[in-house]
This record gives structure tokens, sequence and C-alpha cells, in this order.
């Protein structure tokens, strides 16, 4: 998942951005106005962190352009002097705001929550990702509109990539969640075949997916948009 940061104090940009990267985040840091103009009209983001305060203007400019892309998610990072501003951010539509200095977890407990409310689940226990739905309710899984049939290990693996959308999961950490039906641990190599069974299954191009992606060296993720 990608989250676009906007801070123009380095030893902040920097620790956040290692924070969040541990949290299996991908962040792209500007520290100007101008600079995150640039980035944000050629690249599409998950999530816009902006502080208020810029050398060059206002993050409340860049929360503008935001919403005029899309309906995307905005957080914005006050001084305490700023919280009293905080109401036009929201009338520019952003979504939370946390006051410096803050903790990182409250951080990514607010990032969380704001994820949350864009996500593309609904409340009756239905996912729809891509051109993929799964409805947890009858455990049954829909590609284009049409069913398609999952052994129970196969589903079991989907929806803990699923439950985990957006974050890298390592082999290991499948692995450790994962039995087969007789009660014993999945091994190694039979996890690659299960990962190859279910691309084979929901992709529309199994040697180039789009849905459960390898991200080299890690693990596997679906991603959260």
């Amino acid at each position: 998942m990608n989250i676009f940061l906007l801070e123009d104090d380095d030893a902040i940009g920097m620790g956040l951005s290692y924070s969040l990267m541990n949290e299996g985040y991908t962040v792209s840091l500007s520290k100007t106005v101008s600079d995150a103009l640039d980035t944000i009209n050629s690249e599409k983001f998950n999530l816009y962190i902006l502080d208020l305060t810029l050398p060059d203007g206002s993050g409340y400019d860049v929360c503008k352009r935001i919403k005029e892309l899309g309906d995307l998610p905005v957080i914005f990072l006050t001084a305490y002097d700023d919280e009293v501003n905080v109401v036009m951010g929201f009338e520019l539509g952003a979504d939370d705001y946390i006051t410096k200095p803050f903790r990182v977890k409250e951080l990514l407990v607010r990032i969380k929550s704001v994820l949350r409310r864009y996500n593309k689940e609904t409340v009756d226990g239905v996912f729809k990702v891509k051109n993929i739905t799964i409805n947890t309710n009858e455990a049954k899984i829909y590609k284009n509109g049409v069913e398609i049939v999952l052994t129970a290990m196969e589903y079991k693996l989907l929806l803990i990539l699923l439950n985990n959308r957006g974050k890298v999961l390592s082999r290991t950490q499948l692995l450790e969640n994962i039995w087969d039906v007789a009660g014993d641990f999945v091994e190694d190599n039979t996890l690659t075949v299960y990962i190859k069974r279910l691309r084979d299954k929901i992709e529309e191009e199994p040697n180039k997916p789009e849905f459960i992606k390898t991200v080299r060296g890690l693990g596997y993720v679906i991603d959260n948009d």
C-alpha cells in the first residue's frame, strides 16, 4: 500500500517514513507544496498524510488538489497552534488530523481507521477486490460474476491474504497460519503449490498475477486498492 507523506521537518519525515515502511507500507516523502503537487499529479496513493505548514505554502492547497483527483483519504499533521484551523481541513474533505507531538502507534491506528472507511468491503461480509467477489457468509468466490470453486486450503489462504490486504506476508507468516486438513503443518513447497493453484483460478493471467502479487524476497500481498 502506497502512502504519500508531506513533511518539511527532516527528523519527523525520515522517522515516520521508517516507521511506516516497517509496517509494510511504501512511502513517498515530499518536503514542499511544489514537490507534493508534482508527485500527486503523476502518481496515485492509497492515503495522504499532510503537514499544514510548509515553506512554500499550506497543506490545504495540496488537500484541495487531492480531492480534485478523487475521493481519496487525507490525514493532516498539525502543530498545537494549528488545531483551531483543523475545521478548515475537514471542510476541504480531510478525514482526520493528529496533533504534534504524537506517538507513531497513534498515527498507525488513525491510518487503519481511515482506510477502513475507504475499504471496499461491505457490511454484509462481502469482499470486492478488482474482478473478484468473496462472500464470506456463504464461503463462495466469484470471478467476473461466475462462481469458482476453491479447496478448503485455497479458500483459507485467500482469506488470510485478504484479511491482511496491503500488507506483505512472508512465507513463514503464511505457513504459521495454515494447517492442512490432516492437522499437519503445510510445508514450504506445498505453500508454493497452493499459491499457484489459487492464481490459476482467480488471475486473468496466472503467469502475470495482478491479484496475489509476489514481492521478491519478502512474500505475497493483495493490494488495498
